[in-house]
């Protein structure tokens, strides 16, 4: 009887367990997307691509996760994904932001693809909907084509996508819209209906789309815009209690579009800028934090004199002009060092911790960072660091030694891949610091200056005993 009752309560638990597994692994059939309207834009080497999803619970039980679908050429370049949930109708709308996380789908078809799950705030009941923002950023997307380019050619270059959205729900009707910077459009594969106005494509509406359905196009197009990358970012936030935080900020800086080729021109380049090399640069613009002072821009060969500063009570604009104008595939790099004071960005918490507010990004406008990494130097004698970023990161723990230092510095490093200006937003750092380390470097000064007059007295008293 025993042996009965145990099997029961074995199979009762394993169809359970199946149950469950299956609900969790794959997404839940019930959804049906009703309207999917995405919007493309390839103004810069910068792609945002904007979907508005109308998802509606055809089901019969509630449901929390709604899956999204992508490309492997979509995933290798992603940047960042975003999710927020629109609520209410017309003027009265709020947002809400959701969580999104990858995921697996193991009964998904044979087909080539990566998912993301956006977890809903509040579950969906059966006959409800809710409208969905998702925001993709992609970097290093376009395709320079040619590859190379004299300094008079204009810069072409080559986007892939589906006209249809990749997703594993049936939609009912979608449109894709893409922009272009101009209206010079070499070529660009039609899916009917479609229609080009201006600087704008429209693919659609497409009605009835089946799961997993694509339809890949392509549009190759003028795009001068500057491919400024920053191959590498190292900042160093060294905080100091006596009352000023000190930035220093090493670029590595590369033009990523087409590769330049033949002889560059400075005078025709200075004549007719515009009509050779459009798509390179010359100036870069940093926006640092305000009440900035000690400026420097430097490089390997020193100072460089063509910056200008602007400050006011908000922010601080530092304009820079690298020593040579850059043309796909040439490089360069330069120091940004500047000083700001402690109080702005150093405060107390609740629990008689100390933490530095800081933004986490590249001070450069419009620009992607490949690997940023910030290292934030912790006052002498600083225990117990904790980051808090917003977003995922990879952190760990160094130590730097300078002048005066008794038993180093804790320097707390954070790496990021992949960063693009949408990233920027403010970490912080949290420590437990003794005041006793206060006098550790008045103390060393102290004991030099005193160990100096020890040694002068000596020397001069082992003078005279010589001259008798």
């Amino acid at each position: 009887m025993e042996a009965w009752i145990r099997a029961r309560v074995t199979l009762a638990l394993t169809l359970f367990a199946l149950l469950f597994f299956v609900s969790r692994s794959s997404p839940p059939r019930q959804f049906v997307i009703s309207n999917a309207e995405r919007r493309i834009d390839l103004s810069s080497h910068i792609i945002n691509v904007h979907l508005t999803l109308k998802v509606e619970n055809t089901g019969t039980r509630p449901a929390s996760e709604v899956v999204l679908a992508l490309t492997p050429t979509e995933v290798d370049h992603l940047a960042m994904v975003d999710a927020l949930a629109i609520k209410g109708k017309q003027k009265k709308t709020t947002s809400v932001r959701l969580e999104v996380k990858p995921t697996e789908l193991p009964d998904a078809p044979p087909i080539d693809a990566k998912y993301f799950t956006i977890y809903l705030a509040d579950p969906l009941n059966s006959g409800e909907s809710t409208t969905l923002e998702v925001l993709y950023v992609f970097m290093h997307f376009l395709e320079p084509f040619p590859a190379e380019i004299a300094q008079s050619e204009s810069q072409l270059v080559f986007y892939h996508d589906t006209a249809l959205i990749l997703s594993p729900y049936h939609i009912k009707q979608q449109t894709t819209f893409i922009k272009t910077p101009s209206t010079k459009v070499e070529s660009f594969i039609r899916v009917e209906p479609t229609n080009r106005v201006g600087t704008e494509i429209k693919y659609g509406p497409y009605e009835d789309c089946p799961p997993y359905t694509i339809s890949p196009i392509h549009v190759h197009f003028e795009n001068n815009s500057p491919f400024a990358v920053v191959e590498e970012l190292v900042q160093e936030i060294e905080i100091s209690h006596w009352g000023n935080i000190q930035v220093t900020e090493h670029y590595t800086l590369v033009h990523a579009g087409a590769r330049h080729k033949g002889v560059f021109s400075r005078v025709d380049y200075q004549s007719r800028q515009f009509s050779n090399g459009a798509s390179s640069f010359r100036y870069l613009l940093a926006r640092l934090p305000a009440r900035v002072h000690s400026v420097y821009y430097r490089d390997e060969i020193g100072n460089i004199s063509s910056s200008h500063l602007r400050t006011n009570s908000l922010k601080s604009e530092l304009e820079i002009e690298p020593r040579y104008p850059l043309f796909g595939g040439w490089k360069a790099t330069f120091v940004i060092g500047y000083g700001l004071p402690l109080q702005d960005f150093l405060f107390e918490s609740s629990d008689d911790k100390r933490y530095l507010n800081f933004t986490f990004g590249c001070p450069l406008i419009g620009m992607v960072v490949d690997k940023l990494t910030i290292k934030v130097v912790l006052p002498e004698g600083s225990t117990d660091p904790s980051p808090v970023v917003p977003f995922p990161v990879e952190h760990r723990l160094e130590a730097k030694y300078s002048s005066l230092d008794v038993i180093g510095r804790t320097v707390v490093v954070l790496e990021k891949k992949n960063f693009v200006p949408m990233h920027n937003s403010h970490f912080q750092v949290y420590y437990t610091f003794n005041p006793i380390f206060m006098l550790a470097e008045p103390l060393m000064l102290a004991s030099a200056f005193f160990m100096f007059f020890v040694a002068c007295v000596a020397y001069i008293h082992i003078d005279l005993s010589i001259r008798k």
